[in-house]
């Protein structure tokens, strides 16, 4: 059980070895550690202390349904911050769901509209229109980067969560690993969540959002490493990727927009700058509209995948406390929260529990930077 804690944990051992220092003993046997070892290295390894008292490991699938895959094949075992990920956000949407049904508020008649076997091309139109998004309207943005914060205002504005981080909860030791998932999404006719794996490149985020927002419209709760470059087998992947690229950049409007004989790095910098998403996004237009031959598009994908990633490692981290806890929480969460704990129906505990305040200050001035005056 210590063994598979370590492992679960996804923590070096050696970095455990050097603060427990009889580790090696414990598991070999020669030793058994106190109750306030054996706490200790339960917070440590992020284990509840009770499992390691169990006979075997026991089985810990996702509680969602899961369209992860490696070549084809599922992935085995999420990772102890992934399930605290999903454990946390499915928190969060519990209390939003029993807030919105004491308020009144009514039910999101989007969720579940949908069909895998609906047309692709009318039900992204239908998004679009329900969304508010207006191509003409995108061109005027400076840059695709602002085009996705305003994106995630637009989904937010219709009633759905957009949680977006790169770590578990709070803690910055924590941080999640876009290779094992990009994004997951928890339907929910009340209270529908959409978590983006904030530690993956803006410019993936834009396409996992789309794609998180098709399995809301199945109404169906979905973990997944969903890409513009994937072309899965699975039959609800693959409508909701083709809703996704459908959503951002309409199939007519890039082949209205192509130039015969334009350079291809021409044509990805014009046409992400015309569509203002990111330039993955419009690799995958180029080659579903057949501009593309299929091995030219998986290099030039990985190619521009490899540049973005370095420039979001030049970029660096850090950032305002405020605004980098109402994109990890959301805005409609956040105002919700301080809200109804100014107004007694939580209380302040339970706000700072659910949105990672410490003080009532905190709080007031995250509820100003979310428009809530208290």
């Amino acid at each position: 059980m210590l063994r598979w804690a370590i492992e679960r944990s996804d923590i070096p051992e050696e970095d455990l070895r050097r603060r427990f220092d009889k580790l090696s003993d414990w598991i070999d046997g020669k030793s058994q550690p106190t109750l306030r070892q054996l706490e200790e290295f339960a917070r440590a390894t992020h284990t509840p202390i009770g499992y390691l008292f169990l006979n075997e490991p026991p089985d810990e699938p996702a509680p969602i349904p899961d369209f992860r895959t490696i070549a084809g094949q599922p992935i085995a075992r999420p990772s102890r911050n992934l399930l605290d990920t999903i454990y946390v956000c499915q928190q969060r949407q519990e209390w939003f769901r029993n807030h919105a049904r004491a308020t009144g508020q009514e039910r999101l008649t989007f969720i579940g509209s949908a069909r895998v076997d609906d047309d692709v091309v009318s039900t992204a139109s239908k998004i679009r229109d329900i969304l508010g998004f207006d191509l003409r309207q995108r061109e005027q943005f400076r840059t695709w980067a602002e085009a996705l914060r305003h994106f995630v205002e637009q989904v937010d504005r219709i009633g759905v969560l957009v949680m977006m981080s790169g770590i578990v909860g709070n803690n910055t030791a924590r941080t999640l690993d876009p290779e094992e998932f990009r994004g997951f999404v928890l339907s929910d006719d009340f209270a529908p969540l959409i978590f983006i794996n904030g530690a993956d490149t803006k410019a993936a985020q834009m396409f996992t959002l789309a794609h998180e927002l098709a399995h809301l419209w199945l109404g169906q709760s979905a973990l997944s490493d969903a890409t513009a470059r994937m072309l899965p087998d699975q039959k609800v992947e693959y409508w909701c990727n083709r809703v996704a690229a459908e959503l951002l950049v309409p199939l007519e409007a890039v082949r209205a927009a192509y130039k015969e004989r334009e350079p291809v790095d021409e044509a990805l910098g014009r046409l992400t700058r015309q569509f203002k998403v990111s330039s993955l996004v419009i690799l995958r237009r180029m080659y579903d509209a057949g501009f593309l031959k299929r091995d030219d598009f998986w290099r030039l994908y990985d190619s521009e995948v490899k540049r973005l990633r370095k420039l979001t490692e030049a970029s660096g981290g850090g950032g305002d406390f405020y605004r980098t806890t109402l994109a990890r929480v959301s805005h409609r969460f956040a105002r919700a929260v301080i809200v109804a704990a100014w107004e007694g129906s939580t209380t302040f505990t339970e706000a700072f529990h659910l949105l990672g305040c410490r003080s009532t200050n905190a709080l007031r001035e995250l509820g100003h930077l979310a428009g809530v005056n208290v």
